[in-house]
């Protein structure tokens, strides 16, 4: 009878190691959860973190044209920016002078990054080139590539050809030097290592050489390209008919503070693509280094 009782009274909630009713419950989802909200919020964050700083400067250019701090004569509003590129984009002129650019930044960056890397790693790998090549190669890199325009339109005159040669020399050196240093970071005793198991000149450069000195080849992709599109606004400004650089110097003879606006902002466009370009191949080419790894825990 006292055992019908007992069991027929309501069962009493478990409690968990700390006494309280549901604490085993509450330790055993909570901490999954919380960890899950970290992870929501972490990504959150790194994907319009970078979009904080551009969104205040728009912000602040658009309140400093609207309460007339900045004339339009000095810097025009957001809208009569947009309003430019819309006509000239209706026009097809905007598109036309982008391609043009496009297409001299990726003939000049092919040439010039091609050279780069080619004699890098003949430097790097080599102390019978290092000796033959190195030294010429920085005299002619302590020579401004823009105070080349001048003998560059005496050579080739206003063509395409001295702005793409330009360009590769802005893009050249860069990728150049940082290929050279990352050959020559690669531990001696993984290159010992690979001669060791029997790998021949070729292997040891593409199997050792070139993963190990990956990093820092990328690195100077990254900053050729920024060198890149400053070359090409310069050779575009003196000396051409065409592309981006033109029409900012066409704007500033017809006073369109508008459409020079617009040209800075395609540059910094331009830049911004290239550099999201970089991080992507990084992403892709770098997935073996710990640094380049996407962290689980985040």
């Amino acid at each position: 009878m006292p055992e019908q009782l007992l069991l027929a009274k309501d069962p009493q909630p478990h409690s968990g190691p700390s006494g309280r009713p549901g604490a085993g419950k509450d330790r055993g989802t909570g901490a999954p959860s919380a960890a899950r909200n970290r992870r929501v919020l972490l990504r959150a964050a790194r994907t319009a973190g970078p979009w904080v700083v551009p969104l205040l400067v728009l912000v602040m250019w658009q309140w400093t044209a609207a309460v007339g701090i900045l004339p339009p004569s000095i810097l025009p509003a957001p809208e009569a920016v947009w309003r430019a590129g819309a006509d000239l984009a209706a026009t097809g002129e905007l598109q036309f002078h982008i391609l043009t650019s496009l297409r001299r930044i990726l003939q000049g960056f092919a040439l010039g990054a091609a050279t780069g890397l080619i004699l890098g790693f003949l430097v790097g790998m080599s102390k019978a080139t290092e000796i033959l090549l190195d030294r010429s190669l920085q005299m002619v890199r302590t020579i401004p590539h823009l105070a080349l325009v001048p003998l560059m339109i005496a050579w080739f005159g206003i063509g395409e050809e001295p702005k793409i040669l330009l360009v590769a020399l802005g893009t050249f050196f860069p990728i150049y030097l940082n290929t050279v240093t990352g050959i020559r970071g690669v531990d001696p005793k993984l290159l010992q290592l690979g001669r060791s198991y029997g790998l021949g000149r070729w292997r040891l450069v593409r199997d050792i050489a070139v993963p190990g000195a990956m990093p820092t080849i990328l690195s100077g992709i990254r900053y050729s390209l920024g060198v890149a599109w400053m070359t090409l606004v310069i050779a575009e400004t003196i000396s051409a008919s065409d592309g981006i650089g033109y029409l900012a110097q066409n704007a500033r003879e017809l006073l369109r503070t508008d459409q020079i606006v617009l040209a800075i902002v395609l540059y910094a466009l331009a830049g911004l693509l290239a550099d999201l370009l970089t991080r992507l191949i990084e992403r892709r080419v770098l997935r073996w280094h710990p640094n380049y790894r996407p962290k689980a825990n985040q």
